[in-house]
């Protein structure tokens, strides 16, 4: 088990702990997109924690260390991604830019909220990954700043086929944190789910938009 591994188990072990990602399996949750999902994460909990808030901002670092070097802005995705990426441009020192989920509609109409220049190397940081949309947004909108989106860190993905192709069409890399399958072997390990519960995780997990919804 390499280092990042074991990381990845500990931030899902948080996160199950503090509840920043609840499963129910028999009591499932509906989504805003009207998907019935057995998994609920709001990773935003995981900023009134300063231990754990602190472990993950280290997390951040050591990715964007270990495959971008050192960019030279750090932007965070609204809503979730502006807390963790303040955190993380403090942390190495760079200006912090976040990008809105659509420009405002008054004022300088700014999509895209601090300085930012031409030809700047940018990595984008984000908090939860599910189909990609808005995370895709954002690197679509700091290109047009003319910005070079070296690539994207998240906390935490659910792993969708969907995603995966929607950042191979953009052409931009992404690496999360900790994910679905790591979540699901820790809970288990932890006993916040039984082995029963295994099979439903993973019907859902093949088809999230059909699941249960018959």
């Amino acid at each position: 088990m390499t280092p990042f591994d074991n990381a990845a188990h500990k931030i899902a072990e948080f996160l199950l702990q503090i509840k920043a990602i609840k499963l129910q399996p028999e009591q499932p949750f509906t989504w805003a997109s009207g998907w019935k999902s057995p998994i609920y994460c709001d990773n935003r909990k995981t900023l009134s924690y300063p231990q754990i808030r602190t472990f993950i901002r280290q997390q951040f670092v050591n990715e964007i260390g270990t495959r971008y070097a050192k960019p030279d802005v750090i932007a965070g995705v609204a809503t979730g991604g502006i807390a963790q990426g303040a955190l993380v441009a403090q942390e190495m020192g760079l200006p912090f830019v976040y990008v809105r989920s659509e420009a405002k509609k008054h004022g300088l109409t700014n999509m895209v909220e601090g300085e930012v220049e031409k030809g700047q190397n940018v990595v984008v940081i984000e908090d939860l990954i599910s189909t990609g949309g808005s995370s895709i947004k954002a690197i679509e909108a700091l290109r047009e700043k003319g910005c070079n989106v070296k690539g994207m860190v998240a906390i935490f993905t659910y792993g969708f086929d969907e995603a995966t192709e929607n950042f191979k069409k953009i052409n931009c890399q992404t690496s999360t944190l900790c994910d679905y399958n790591t979540l699901i072997e820790v809970a288990l390990k932890h006993n916040y789910i039984t082995e029963n519960d295994l099979e439903p995780l993973k019907q859902w997990r093949q088809s999230p938009s059909t699941w249960k919804q018959s």
